[in-house]
């Protein structure tokens, strides 16, 4: 086993905006690049100077650390380097390297990008890129420079060393996760709401979740499926607490007492009902829905203004201006696509009415709420839910 170890650069995403807030955003940001690495190996070493967040670690645990850092919320994406010392020798050295490394991947052009944090290096930064292209065609004739639509770019960055690499990864960029307080996810065990959440995450909040299921009328296959989604979510998200309620005894309470038309409409107030009183206990700030406008029947702008008459919180709709093929997208892009499609239906499916309600008038849906005395049932359901954190 090799004791050789690599470097990987970071580079943070919207920080730069935050002002005087710059330093509290940083410190979640570090705070979470050490808790993603913490138990991949203790030999991993993180450091953050001028910007940059630096992260050194063992080359035989390069794939574990790069599949981590690919879900960090907060970096616009990072790069290995070579790090090299400050003289222009090793420099054109490492970039020739370099250059051979991007041709055997298939790149055909390329250009040089120098940045110098150390103005006093003896060379320039245009210096750097010309003297830098040089070396490279000098090793790999195959390359040229094109320096503006090239197949992939050579980065020469001077700092406390000097810096060379190439390619890298996009990352998600966004805000840390922890910067901007809790949400209280509903999360079902459809497409939409993951990529809900995720899109949450991305602005900085941290997400506990809250599912509601009808067994028997849902199998426990059903609830797993939303397990192993909030798992996957919480990858992201560095754990997800979710909050499993079983609604069998609402919804059949609303089957029963309201015209079927107006079953699903019911339905979501309560879940909204549920959820908020959950996420007030838990210090929530928000609830947060997968919810796209004109999706389905019940996601037309009057139904929503039914579903969230109820509530005081705000609901964080993310995907309300998406369609369906931008949201598969994402959830193809975070990787619970695949789950999320497991035929596995949960409550909302089972108790849709074949013709329901599609402009829900918000007084009427109150009146008809109001009729079935729900509150003692949505607080039985709350007092004995499921915990499991993923």
């Amino acid at each position: 086993m090799t004791k050789s170890n690599n470097t990987w650069l970071l580079k943070p995403a919207e920080l730069t905006l935050k002002g005087e807030n710059r330093k509290s955003f940083e410190g979640v940001l570090k705070h979470n690049i050490k808790l993603l690495l913490a138990d991949i190996d203790t030999k991993i070493r993180f450091k953050f100077t001028a910007g940059r967040y630096y992260v050194h670690g063992p080359a035989y645990k390069s794939q574990e650390i790069e599949k981590a850092l690919s879900r960090l919320i907060g970096i616009s994406g990072w790069a290995k380097t070579v790090t090299c010392e400050k003289n222009p020798e090793a420099i054109f050295k490492a970039c020739a390297e370099e250059g051979r490394k991007i041709y055997e991947k298939g790149a055909k052009t390329f250009k040089i990008d120098a940045r110098r944090t150390d103005k006093s290096f003896v060379l320039s930064s245009y210096e750097l890129c010309c003297e830098g292209g040089n070396a490279v065609t000098s090793t790999v004739s195959e390359l040229k420079v094109d320096i503006h639509n090239p197949d992939d770019i050579i980065k020469i960055e001077i700092r406390e060393k000097a810096l060379v690499y190439s390619g890298g990864k996009k990352c998600f960029g966004g805000l840390p996760v922890g910067t901007a307080g809790r949400g209280m996810l509903l999360l079902s065990g459809g497409i939409d709401s993951p990529c809900a959440g995720f899109l949450m995450a991305t602005r900085g909040m941290s997400i506990d979740a809250i599912h509601f299921h009808a067994y028997p009328y849902t199998s426990m296959e059903a609830k797993q499926k939303v397990i192993k989604l909030a798992s996957l979510l919480g990858e992201y998200c560095f754990g997800i607490h979710l909050y499993i309620l079983n609604f069998t005894k609402t919804q059949m309470r609303i089957k029963e007492g309201a015209p079927f038309a107006w079953a699903t409409i019911l339905l979501r107030m309560a879940m909204m009902e549920a959820a908020q009183k959950a996420a007030k206990k838990l210090k929530c700030k928000a609830l947060i829905t997968g919810e796209s406008l004109s999706q389905v029947a019940s996601q037309t702008a009057e139904n929503l203004t039914c579903t969230q008459s109820r509530i005081t919180l705000p609901v964080f709709r993310p995907l309300i201006g998406f369609n369906k093929e931008d949201i598969i997208k994402k959830a193809r892009q975070i990787g619970t696509y695949d789950t999320s499609i497991q035929p596995y239906e949960d409550c909302c499916v089972i108790f849709s009415p074949s013709h329901p309600i599609l402009h829900g008038d918000e007084k009427e849906a109150n009146e008809l709420y109001e009729k079935l005395e729900l509150g003692d049932l949505i607080d039985e359901a709350l007092n004995n839910y499921e915990l499991v954190k993923t």
